[in-house]
């Protein structure tokens, strides 16, 4: 669980490294989410305060970009693309077989904490789908197989 104290204090740091910066919302964001591996919800109305807009846009921003999570991500996070390039290749039934065996849909992360299944669109392999990523490592041409080897190693 994380410490509100620790919260404040890592957060304030962040904040004050981002003073002044025109759009800093999102920068901050990534940078929280960098800092604690999620946002955590109770960040939300700080930086709502330190920007001076509303705590709904804050979250709205927040909720609206998949890449953020509210929740900690497991060990390793497995990204699927669900392009079209990549559907037209299969992606569909890969990620139906990969959430049948991890038993996770998306942004959901296993008991175990070992892995978060997450949707990405488009990770630039179109020619060689479908595509993901595992711990920011591409993957072409993905099956069920190399993709579990890659979240168990």
């Amino acid at each position: 669980m994380l410490d509100s104290v620790d919260l404040e204090t890592r957060l304030a740091d962040i904040l004050d490294a981002h003073r002044g910066m025109e759009g800093a919302l999102l920068p901050i964001l990534h940078a929280v989410q960098a800092a604690f591996g999620h946002v955590p919800q109770e960040a939300l109305p700080i930086i709502a305060k330190d920007l001076n807009i509303s705590k709904a846009e804050a979250h709205g921003v927040m909720s609206f970009y998949h890449d953020f999570r509210k929740k900690p991500a497991g060990r390793s996070v497995l990204k699927l693309c669900r392009a079209e390039a990549c559907q037209a290749q299969g992606s569909d039934a890969l990620a139906a077989a990969v959430q049948a065996k991890l038993g996770l849909d998306w942004h959901e992360t296993s008991a175990d904490g070992t892995v978060t299944l997450e949707p990405v669109f488009c990770l630039g392999l179109c020619a060689c789908g479908p595509a993901a990523m595992v711990d920011g490592q591409l993957v072409g041409r993905a099956t069920v197989e190399t993709l579990l080897a890659k979240v168990r190693a």
